[in-house]
């Protein structure tokens, strides 16, 4: 099978490790890939949203397997182009159409969708510029923290989390009036939820599940959970709480309620869905979707799983992911972000990396990386905020952090910056 992956971050590179070990793989592509992929396949210089040049490539390149990355390409419409191409009918897509798409590409879409299909998530009510007086009047009525999100794709920054009542209305004010772009046309402001958070992963054909290992995420960018939201600082895999009667009650209570929403509203649906929990008081609360794996919990989640995965993604393609049973390796999963300096504010690009080839016991997976050009070659170097998850198993946590830790000393470039409390609310 010649496969194509679309996306250029560590969650792409992390499908590419996974997909180049399975004995089905014959070629793999990776659109536009970045500076870690070209150790498992072929990057091509194309962007996801080109479909005219996509279509050139898969024809080309003879691909049977699309595995979208990011959600971009999804909202865009990606699947429906690919599967209403007359020259590209025989082709497989792991990801929703733009439909199904939907339930990330707008969050009243998604809400709407819990609301309707009783799956559990936090009151809420949504809010344009023509109405910024009423969702002021919606924020008098709440308790602090205040919520507030924008309804578009916002590259996992449109979420704010603000004690103070004028602040929350100020920024109500900022987020109707661009401060997201188009991501902000509409706000959703919905109730606080005290917990912990995880994210829950799941493969579907559209009519039967997978459920893939859990894992949490760090997304604040100072330690402690404290500052700005970025693209994710690292994760853990399992999640010690995550455990049988847990995990019971997400399945029964979300992940089939929303397997059988799909069919029910006619989403057609074959990809992977990323459920954003909050453990309140021992039950699983929905925060959001997304219709994709996570970064940087793709780093983590992948690494765990010991089957063939491009078998599975060619039964999900194929509609017969209940013929596949998924084989998990038990030890815990670390993964932690090394971002450039000033991220997620401005920063600088270009930064020569090195140490990589010291990197011993761990798996280093690319994000925003690139390839320069100097005298000596084509240096590896920065191209992104998130530059590069450093993952590794161990027994414990302790033990695969202590792993990510000894070899992150050995990767420089300059500005770098890292959190050096991965799992600190685990222990």
């Amino acid at each position: 099978m010649n496969t194509l992956i679309l996306g250029s971050g560590g969650r792409e590179h992390a499908l590419a490790y996974k997909i180049a070990q399975s004995p089905l793989n014959d070629n793999l592509y990776i659109a536009p890939g970045n500076a870690g992929t070209p150790d498992h396949g072929i990057n091509l210089d194309i962007n996801p949203t080109d479909f005219v040049n996509l279509k050139k490539s898969i024809l080309e390149k003879k691909i049977g397997l699309v595995v979208v990355g990011p959600e971009a390409p999804l909202v865009a419409g990606v699947t429906d182009f690919i599967e209403s191409d007359s020259d590209l009918k025989n082709v497989l897509v792991v990801g929703p159409g733009k439909l199904g798409a939907t339930l990330e590409g707008s969050k009243d879409f998604a809400k709407e969708f819990m609301y309707r299909h009783g799956i559990p998530t936090a009151a809420y009510k949504c809010f344009d510029k023509n109405s910024i007086e009423e969702g002021k009047k919606f924020l008098d009525n709440l308790n602090a923290p205040y919520v507030l999100k924008a309804d578009g794709l916002a590259a996992g920054k449109g979420v704010l989390i603000l004690n103070d009542l004028s602040e929350a209305k100020q920024e109500l004010e900022n987020m109707l009036n661009g401060k997201f772009g188009k991501a902000g046309d509409k706000v959703v402001i919905e109730e606080f939820l005290s917990g912990i958070e995880l994210s829950v992963f799941v493969l579907t054909d559209g009519d039967s599940y997978m459920i893939l290992p859990e894992a949490k995420d760090y997304k604040r960018i100072g330690e402690g959970d404290s500052g700005l939201n970025t693209g994710g600082m690292g994760a853990v895999s399992p999640v010690p709480f995550a455990k049988g009667a847990f995990l019971k009650k997400v399945e029964e209570r979300i992940v089939k309620p929303t397997i059988e929403g799909f069919k029910k509203d006619g989403i057609a649906y074959k990809g992977f869905v990323f459920i954003g929990l909050m453990n309140v008081n021992g039950d699983p609360i929905v925060i959001e979707y997304n219709v994709r794996m996570g970064d940087p919990e793709s780093e983590v989640v992948l690494p765990r799983i010991t089957s063939d995965l491009l078998e599975v993604l060619i039964a999900t393609g194929e509609g017969r992911l209940s013929e596949k049973k998924l084989e998990i390796d038990e030890r815990t999963a670390t993964t932690v972000m090394l971002v450039s300096g000033g991220y997620p504010g401005d920063y600088q690009k270009g930064k020569v990396i090195t140490g990589l080839e010291g990197v011993e016991e761990a798996i280093v997976f690319h994000a925003g990386t690139g390839f320069g050009s100097t005298n000596n070659g084509k240096p590896i170097v920065t191209n992104g905020g998130r530059v590069i998850a450093v993952s590794a198993l161990g027994i414990n946590m302790e033990e695969a952090l202590k792993i990510c830790y000894l070899n992150i000393e050995k990767i420089k470039f300059e500005g770098k910056y890292f959190r050096k409390d991965i799992g600190f609310d685990l222990v």
